[in-house]
């Protein structure tokens, strides 16, 4: 069974995270721990100067509050699910999390795929391909 369970969530896709969230506790051991994991990209280099002078601060408040508000929701013992922002490319930042953290499953939800995502890659793609444990991908 997991022990350590990670879940990347994007806040603005709630029934994507919903599902992920039900998966995840249904296949975590009776003392699993799980940490949701919210990635912000920041603007372009050539757009920072136009925004607003603590733009990462303030994205990263509001992505602390609403990950909290996820968290607080999750049918768990508040004492063993955590969450944690970070500023970057979310399959990097996610991989990244992971070892850190030292997760042993990796849950992510996916849409379907469309030709852009063929073309282009998705985060869940280079999630599993290059991560170094147990990844579950959970489908709409």
């Amino acid at each position: 069974m997991f022990k350590k369970i990670l879940l990347p969530v994007d806040l603005e896709e709630a029934e994507l995270t919903r599902q992920a969230i039900e998966a995840a506790v249904e296949i975590a051991s009776p003392d699993a721990e799980l940490r949701l994991v919210n990635v912000q990209t920041m603007l372009p280099a050539t757009f920072v100067e136009y925004g607003p002078p603590d733009y990462e601060g303030e994205v990263r408040l509001v992505a602390e509050k609403q990950i909290a508000e996820t968290a607080a929701k999750i049918d768990y013992p508040r004492e063993r699910v955590s969450t944690i922002v970070r500023i970057g490319a979310v399959y990097d930042e996610a991989l990244t999390e992971a070892g850190e953290w030292g997760a042993d499953l990796i849950v992510i939800c996916s849409n379907r795929p469309t030709l852009a995502t063929y073309l282009l890659g998705s985060n869940a793609a280079k999630i599993v391909r290059h991560a170094t444990c147990s990844v579950l991908v959970v489908r709409r």
